[in-house]
């Protein structure tokens, strides 16, 4: 199962769930941040989730205006199979291919000057990353469910570790007297 898919999946096994409210969860909790999910995504995800008999959708014929829509329960099958994946995921550590690698790998063929602009770059788009985090955690409220907040927190230590990562590798580079 792909993280998009276990993903798409938690959110229908913690409640019954049309598309755009799954786009909203993941939006109010920041999910972007750490599984590439669009919103384009979603439906294609459901209806393989389906397909393989891990969700089922019923209309909800309810709604006072607009179309009808497509609520997603789990299954038996959907919510066993999201233990086990959410199991597997907790226990298994990933290895990481951040693009930074590609860039320390390519670093003897720049000037100096170019690896202190693309570091400095870097360390500002983590900035970025983390004021996004710090958003996504206001936006979802002050009372949030421990394993919501324990995304929001791991996603902070990892993005502050790169940042003292990077800066003290900007800063070594500074005194170094041999050229990268």
């Amino acid at each position: 199962m792909t993280n998009a898919e276990l993903a798409i999946l938690g959110l229908v096994v913690e409640q019954p769930r049309h598309g755009y409210e799954i786009d909203q969860v993941i939006q109010d909790r920041g999910m972007r941040n750490w599984t590439e999910i669009g919103f384009s995504s979603i439906y294609y995800l459901l209806k393989k989730l389906q397909a393989e008999g891990l969700v089922h959708a019923r209309v909800d014929a309810r709604q006072a205006k607009g179309p009808n829509r497509n609520v997603y329960r789990a299954t038996r099958k959907g919510r066993y199979a999201w233990k086990r994946e959410t199991r597997r995921a907790l226990a298994t550590p990933q290895r990481q291919y951040p693009d930074i690698f590609l860039g320390l790998a390519g670093m003897p063929g720049l000037e100096p000057d170019q690896v202190a602009a693309a570091l400095t770059e870097h360390l500002n788009g983590l900035e970025e990353r983390l004021d996004e985090v710090a958003r996504a955690r206001r936006r979802s409220g002050p009372d949030l469910p421990y394993h919501v907040e324990a995304m929001f927190t791991y996603s902070e230590a990892i993005i502050e570790a790169e940042k003292v990562w990077v800066g003290g590798f900007v800063e070594t580079l500074s005194t170094r007297k041999e050229p990268v």
